[in-house]
């Protein structure tokens, strides 16, 4: 682990390659697993205002979810988490004609709707934050349905924190990715990684 200001990053993170790969993997991790994404209190806040204008982007499914318990939960552990319909898919999940499942928040937002991109969980994953103490802990999520972004990484020898690049300035800023990319260069140029 390496310590970049108040976050602790897994060597994972900095060694493991991976690349998002949606023609083949077609979105799983919008509708797999038990429980939605984690949000925080002030991104509930933001979608609940976008909430009209994605409306009728989503399914009838999601809608009754979202009227009966809002778009989010606390998970077992006390999480806010993004709502789920069938005990699996996220609410704001749309299927395109080609297969794949997409973010009805995110193609709103692409398509000049709104302002805001996603819950910034989505955004990172792989990576997850989790606090530690006065730290974030960041660690690199290994999950089956991302094999193909693992192979696809590894050919393009992208390493996830390049890969979410994008994401991790959102989250963390520009001077802590450039102080990322610092310190991975001395660690190299000392054979630590």
């Amino acid at each position: 682990m390496v310590q970049i200001q108040d976050t602790i990053v897994s060597f994972d993170v900095i060694t493991s390659e991976f690349c998002c790969d949606l023609k083949k993997c077609h979105g799983q991790c919008c509708i797999e697993g038990d429980a939605g994404a984690p949000v925080t209190a002030g991104e509930i806040a933001q979608i609940e205002e976008i909430l009209p204008v994605i409306w009728d982007d989503l399914s009838p499914e999601a809608r009754q979810v979202i009227e009966q318990q809002g778009v989010a939960y606390p998970d077992p552990e006390g999480e806010l988490v993004t709502s789920i319909v069938n005990g699996r898919d996220c609410v704001f999940t749309v299927h395109g004609d080609d297969g794949c499942c997409y973010c009805a928040i995110e193609k709103a937002c692409r398509d000049g709707r709104i302002g805001f991109l996603k819950p910034v969980s989505c955004h990172l994953y792989p990576i997850r934050v989790k606090r530690i103490g006065s730290y974030w802990g960041l660690n690199y999520d290994r999950w089956d349905v991302c094999q193909a972004a693992r192979i696809k990484g590894h050919r393009l020898g992208i390493p996830v924190y390049k890969c979410l690049k994008e994401p991790l300035i959102r989250r963390f800023g520009q001077d802590w990715y450039d102080e990322l990319e610092t310190t991975v260069q001395e660690m190299k140029k000392q054979n630590i990684i």
